[in-house]
């Protein structure tokens, strides 16, 4: 006899169905191939990662075949992530609905990134990859698009913290997927950076409700994260991936946890930085003498 799952009040069935379709896209599975291997109907997979699954025995065949442990389809401790793919639909997942977002990423939040820095991560994204494997990109991108897209239509509160020296770097070198591009195209790429910049810059001075941006001069952590709240409940995601200048989205393997020690000690982190970031005014002065400083104002 199967053990029904039902009963169980420590299992929240929606987030393990959002799991088990970020692990599938994560791989490029098709639902319907994925519904095959498990011998079952598409809809029977499609009602699955809605969150309707009542037999441990269903989620340990998905596990099996995903090449994932129960734990982390379940939720339980700490759940990794192998893959950009499946990591970035994972944090959109979470930010759905959230009250208030906590970001550290490099250079810069992608969430409060222009529009136009979409078309050209696209590319960025494409040219860091070999041919084989080009389709990976194509499967991001319409992910981060609508992470974009539901975060202006939610508006969750947003504190980013950015790095100048991130920042200078980006500038510098510009949004490039690899070595050896034709220096026109890389003069159109050190420009975008610097028109993102402009953008913070903008925010700074007359920042969007909701929002705020702190700009952090001392050596930030190497790994980006972002604490998500949403009805009091809090979940880290720490991410190995990145996008931007030199991308990666191959290799590394990020954790998302709702475990209270971890989240404790990424506030602390997130804080120390957040009270001797610059902001406003200051920030955006700052971040305009780094422009004339470095030479890119044109």
């Amino acid at each position: 006899m199967g053990c029904d799952l039902s009963d169980s009040k420590d299992v929240i069935f929606a987030e393990i169905g959002a799991r088990l379709k970020a692990h599938r896209l994560g791989q490029g599975i098709a639902p319907e191939t994925l519904a095959e291997r498990l011998g079952i109907s598409r809809a029977a997979l499609y009602r699955a990662e809605k969150g309707e699954i009542a037999k441990i025995e269903m989620l340990t065949a998905i596990a099996e075949e995903l090449n994932i442990s129960l734990p982390t389809l379940l939720g339980v401790g700490i759940e990794y992530v192998p893959n950009a793919v499946a990591f970035f639909e994972r944090m959109r997942q979470i930010e759905e609905d959230c009250d208030q977002i906590i970001g550290l990423f490099s250079p810069v939040s992608y969430l409060v990134t222009t529009d136009d820095y979409d078309h050209v991560l696209s590319a960025v994204l494409q040219e860091s990859l070999p041919e084989e494997a080009v389709q990976e990109a194509m499967r991001i991108m319409p992910i981060l698009m609508e992470r974009k897209r539901k975060y202006k239509l939610k508006r969750p509160l947003l504190a980013s913290i950015i790095s100048d020296a991130d920042l200078v770097r980006f500038m510098q070198d510009g949004l490039e997927g690899r070595a050896g591009l034709p220096p026109e195209v890389i003069a159109e790429r050190r420009a975008m950076a610097v028109a993102e910049v402009r953008h913070i810059i903008d925010m700074l001075r007359e920042p969007d409700i909701g929002v705020q941006i702190g700009v952090a001069r001392e050596p930030i952590p190497s790994t980006s994260f972002q604490i998500v709240r949403k009805a009091g409940h809090a979940t880290l995601t720490v991410s190995p991936f990145r996008l931007g200048h030199n991308p990666n989205i191959r290799i590394g393997v990020g954790f998302i946890t709702t475990a209270p020690e971890a989240i404790e000690l990424h506030e602390g982190i997130a804080k120390r930085l957040w009270d001797s970031a610059l902001r406003g005014g200051a920030a955006a002065d700052h971040l305009e003498a780094l422009i004339a400083q470095h030479g890119l104002a044109q």
